[in-house]
């Protein structure tokens, strides 16, 4: 896709406003980091040129200056809340970002569980972390919490929960999803700086929606498609425009929560003027970054369309509401964007009713498409993805790639030791016997190659495809859709 966003500017930029608001405050800043540290596949898809470890980038040149604190509600953790674009648990997802930042050199500060309520998942949680040596904190519910400012910023509330030393001038407050309470976090820990005579800083660092563009622009538009599970609405920040006769955007929870958070830091700070309006506490330079709009806003209104898939296949099995569904649509509607603006969509479907089976259709870059089936030996998303990868190295079509002597006793593997049910080959059987075919095939080899090439492409299935193929599509970096339809009438495996 053509680059439409500077990624080493926006690096730039945002390091430099974030030391801007750091030195506005006692040399203390509590930022409250919305979206994803790593892995933010949903800005690199709708701005192109955005890289998924960016923010993570970014703290590196601000690492002596920073330490993090990661936040995590325990009905999250009761609840076994799944992070979607990886397949796991938030938990997990803690675990597994904690380990990132180890490897990158940042600097960890602890854990804090949130909203506890001795739920069991969470002590189990808490008593793996500690028995690794991190630190953790526990916070109950903000006695008050949201009405009585008076008992929220006293003893009673904030000063409850346990104070976190830190030494950093930048304190990072993230989390795995919305909802963690971060906020709740950052504000605790002004209460507590203030009582020590600290003059610090809170500011919120959110990619989207994208302040300085238009509320109707595309990567907005996108915004609200990701979150329509949680009802987001993007909006013109009222207090924004009331004061400073500027438009800019913001979202439906931000605005709303303004009065009472403003109340809040007024109490703390005895500054009345500290922020006049949700977009003053921000701190995102993401717009500033944009080199092509055109781009940005086509890469935009793809990914409404595969949030409008994903909300259907969720809807279909019973993980998602009918409600994200229709809120997606009238945004297209809205938007004037159909599913047909999606090419490999009708690949996939001519696909399934000419082999009379379900199939998966990947458009390369470049333009290709390539398509394949379902069969007897493995899944349409395994062939797509070997015959992808045929046409990345100019092999014939017909010519195997996978041995029938490695295959055997794969089959035998599943068949008669691990009993399963089905024993066609999904996508993690066929990448495994490519490898090993690999290691005496030059031409399994140089096909091999080719699968880096998949990262970033688009692909579409003619049914929901079963996790055991979607574990690696994610893997691979294909931007995948299904049609919201069961491929087969068995119950077990969705």
């Amino acid at each position: 896709m053509k680059k439409g966003f500077d990624n080493d500017l926006y690096i730039r930029l945002q390091g430099e406003k974030i030391l801007e608001r750091i030195q506005k405050f006692d040399n203390k800043l509590y930022l409250e980091f919305g979206g994803k540290l790593f892995d933010d596949m949903h800005a690199t898809r709708v701005l192109p040129g955005f890289e998924a470890d960016a923010k993570c980038k970014m703290l590196l040149t601000l690492k002596d200056q920073s330490e993090i604190i990661f936040v995590i509600s325990a009905a999250d953790l009761e609840r076994n809340k799944i992070r979607a674009d990886f397949g796991i648990p938030y938990g997990t997802d803690v675990l597994r970002l904690i380990d990132k930042m180890r490897e990158l050199g940042l600097n960890m500060n602890s854990v804090v569980v949130t909203q506890y309520n001795d739920q069991a998942a969470a002590d189990k949680f808490i008593n793996k972390l500690n028995r690794h040596g991190l630190k953790t904190y526990i916070h109950r519910k903000t006695k008050g919490y949201p009405t009585d400012v008076d008992v929220i910023v006293s003893d009673e509330g904030y000063g409850a929960n346990p104070y976190i030393e830190t030494s950093k001038p930048l304190v990072v407050v993230t989390a795995p999803g919305p909802g963690s309470g971060k906020l709740a976090t950052c504000l605790s820990q002004l209460y507590h700086e203030y009582k020590r005579g600290v003059r610090a800083g809170y500011a919120k660092f959110e990619t989207f929606p994208v302040w300085n563009l238009p509320l109707r622009h595309p990567v907005n538009v996108a915004y609200e498609a990701a979150t329509a599970d949680l009802g987001d609405i993007n909006m013109i920040d009222p207090y924004h425009l009331e004061t400073y006769g500027v438009t800019t955007v913001n979202y439906n929870r931000d605005i709303e929560c303004f009065p009472i958070v403003k109340s809040i830091l007024t109490k703390i700070t005895g500054d009345e003027n500290i922020y006049n309006s949700p977009t003053d506490m921000g701190v995102n330079m993401a717009g500033f970054a944009i080199v092509d709009d055109e781009a940005c806003k086509e890469a935009s209104r793809q990914e409404i369309i595969r949030r409008y898939y994903k909300a259907a296949c969720d809807y279909k099995t019973g993980n998602g509401s009918s409600e994200a569904v229709e809120r997606i649509l009238l945004l297209m509607n809205q938007n004037k964007i159909s599913a047909d603006d999606r090419p490999v969509v009708k690949s996939a479907l001519s696909k399934a009713e000419r082999s009379n089976s379900a199939a998966v259709a990947l458009l390369l870059d470049g333009g290709m498409t390539v398509t394949g089936r379902s069969s007897k030996l493995m899944s349409a998303c395994s062939s797509a993805v070997l015959n992808a990868i045929k046409a990345l190295s100019s092999i014939q079509d017909d010519m195997l790639l996978l041995s029938p002597i490695v295959l055997a006793p794969i089959i035998e593997l599943k068949k008669e030791v691990l009993k399963e049910d089905k024993i066609k080959l999904n996508l993690g059987d066929v990448l495994t016997a490519l490898s090993i075919c690999a290691a005496t095939n030059p031409i399994a080899e140089k096909a091999m190659g080719m699968l880096v090439k998949l990262r970033g492409c688009e692909g579409h299935s003619s049914c929901i495809l079963p996790e055991s193929d979607m574990r690696y599509v994610r893997k691979l970096g294909i931007n995948m859709t299904s049609e919201p339809e069961f491929g087969t009438k068995d119950l077990y495996g969705f």
